[in-house]
């Protein structure tokens, strides 16, 4: 899958070819392409072949990624030949209806030119804006994520208020870890979807990883839990056998 992403390949290497991508005629590079699902989109592939035989391409495939996940692809079958030392252009037009229910806001967006064997043989990356749906497949994940996060603070927090944590400090601090991870995680995915920074890795990784050390210091830095009580001597529970004394009358008691 990382090869896939990321153009890794050894046909890749073996078959180099550079690519340059436009939408609608702008060039992607450098930019961010905001994208209206219910417009089709006219992608423009321009492939230059750096090596000395021929390159087959097969298809196109458009790929939005976050937190490593893969939240819309797109392949496009269009094969065409590229000779040795040229440069061939051509345009097909996406139909990105169903990207409304799959994603929305800023989202780190790969277009890979795939050979006859189905390995990436040149690519780009850009960063789409994509104007879908709060209900789309990315902001329901969204929305359990906080759903989730709240959950594990709130419960880490009654434990804390209840005296319910660990008397170790390392334990306490590794109960509100997660908490700290799932915050990093909301943070990552809400900039992106209010259209902020989108969510590669040189951002997410960051956040996420002092999201978590936060938590894991208020964790440790929480108080020692008190220990309940002990329980009133004579209580119903209490192995004690009850006794009483008065004083002994001798006129009528004798002793022993």
């Amino acid at each position: 899958m990382c090869a896939v992403l990321f153009g890794g390949s050894p046909a890749a290497a073996a078959e180099p070819l550079r690519i340059a991508i436009a939408f609608d005629g702008k060039d992607i590079t450098g930019n961010t392409v905001m994208v209206e699902p219910s417009k089709p989109v006219e992608l423009t592939v321009t492939a230059t072949n750096e090596g000395d035989s021929t390159v087959k391409v097969r298809s196109v495939r458009v790929s939005g990624v976050a937190l490593a996940l893969t939240f819309f692809s797109y392949d496009t079958v269009i094969p065409y030949d590229v000779p040795a030392r040229q440069t061939v252009t051509r345009t097909l037009v996406l139909d990105l209806a169903e990207l409304s229910g799959q994603a929305i806001g800023l989202l780190p967006t790969t277009v890979e030119v795939l050979n006859t064997e189905r390995e990436v043989i040149g690519s780009s990356k850009t960063v789409t804006d994509v104007r879908g749906s709060l209900w789309s497949v990315y902001g329901v994940f969204g929305l359990a994520l906080l759903a989730l996060t709240a959950f594990i603070w709130v419960t880490a927090l009654i434990a804390l208020a209840r005296h319910r944590l660990s008397p170790n400090r390392w334990k306490r601090a590794l109960r509100f870890l997660p908490a700290g991870i799932g915050t990093g995680l909301v943070a990552v995915v809400s900039l992106s979807v209010l259209r902020l920074v989108p969510p590669e890795p040189t951002v997410e990784i960051p956040i996420v990883i002092a999201a978590a050390a936060i938590g894991l210091v208020l964790g440790y830095l929480t108080p020692h839990p008190i220990p309940p009580p002990p329980p009133p001597m004579g209580g119903p529970d209490d192995p004690t056998i009850a006794t009483t004394t008065r004083r002994m009358d001798s006129t009528t008691e004798a002793y022993g």
